[in-house]
């Protein structure tokens, strides 16, 4: 029987996957910084508490394990370059140190398809490319490369490039983020919303993972895979369905990405006479765009076929927002 450690257990991402692992034949272990935020259906799993930045905490974590699914996440959608070095790149670099001198045999790991490289973004084995204006982006995409210098025939890599998560138990994305800004009526569209929002719902997220932890091996010890919901919307039709069912303003008007950014870059710039988070950021621009990626090698090497229509999840989403978050969510999360 495999054991599987879930990094990340309390997080949108570990939730998911820790709840589609109750069903399977494993020992499921959760690590996570608060025990006490736990998903209720998940608190007779054995959990262990600890912070991720204490190496005692982490030569124990992996004792005796086989798979390790890493959903550790600290996230800044724009500036905080020393807070996601020292809350994110350092502790990730160590758990995978961790994790080898362990013999952990699979590593899976969380990561995003926008760190996608332009008009070969279908290759999720590319190297990411990197900006001169996300600092955490350009983090993630350093652990990719981390991640592929290490793996080896004794220690697998699977990372997986997810899409824009939507669904329920949310913590940091680009709903909760997008909603309240279109509240302002100051939100544009960008390029007449024709480009893809590749979203994906928190159940097709587990099941990815869940098939990673099982799958036979890999063709090669580092595998880069991209993960979307079934159906791409482009961001008009996301944001019409959020106009028409719940009522947030649709965008009055359309600029091109060069605008876009540089906007967003103006209103960075502005950041530090406001109390208040930036209206637009280059990031949420960078992730508005197409990133050219599709399921084929998901389906191929994971037997991965999504399930869940994005406007459910969407509308799930929403629901959790209305009823739980009371002020505008921040762009930067602390560690959980």
């Amino acid at each position: 029987m495999k054991r599987i450690v879930v990094l990340g257990a309390t997080g949108f991402v570990g939730t998911h996957v820790a709840l589609g692992l109750k069903s399977e034949e494993c020992e499921l272990i959760l690590a996570c910084r608060n025990a006490g935020l736990i998903h209720p259906e998940l608190k007779h799993e054995k959990i262990i508490q600890g912070d991720i930045r204490d190496r005692v905490y982490l030569a124990n974590l992996f004792r005796d394990a086989d798979v390790v699914i890493n959903a550790f996440s600290w996230t800044a959608l724009y500036a905080h370059e020393i807070g996601s070095r020292e809350l994110f790149f350092e502790p990730t670099i160590a758990l995978i140190d961790a994790a080898i001198a362990s013999n952990i045999t699979r590593f899976i790991n969380l990561s995003t398809a926008s760190a996608a490289n332009g008009d070969i973004a279908h290759n999720a084995n590319v190297k990411g490319a990197k900006t001169n204006f996300w600092p955490h982006l350009n983090n993630v995409i350093e652990i990719e490369e981390y991640l592929r210098k290490r793996a080896n025939n004794r220690f697998e890599v699977i990372n997986l490039r997810c899409g824009l998560f939507v669904g329920e138990h949310y913590g940091l994305g680009l709903l909760p983020i997008l909603l309240p800004r279109l509240k302002t009526h100051l939100v544009p569209l960008i390029e007449s919303g024709k480009t893809q929002m590749p979203l994906i719902a928190g159940e097709d997220i587990a099941q990815a993972f869940v098939k990673a932890a099982f799958a036979p091996s890999m063709p090669h010890a580092y595998e880069g895979i991209n993960v979307l919901g079934g159906e791409v919307p482009t961001v008009g039709e996301v944001l019409e369905y959020i106009n028409t069912e719940f009522g947030y303003p649709f965008p009055h008007f359309s600029v091109s990405f060069p605008i876009a950014h540089l906007f967003g870059h103006f209103m960075e710039i502005l950041d530090s006479l406001m109390p208040f988070d930036p209206l637009v950021t280059r990031s949420i621009v960078h992730l508005l765009k197409n990133t050219n990626t599709d399921n084929a090698k998901a389906e191929k090497l994971l037997g991965y076929t999504p399930k869940i229509p994005w406007k459910d999840a969407v509308r799930r989403q929403i629901n959790e927002i209305h009823k739980s978050q009371t002020q505008p969510m921040k762009m930067a999360k602390d560690i959980r």
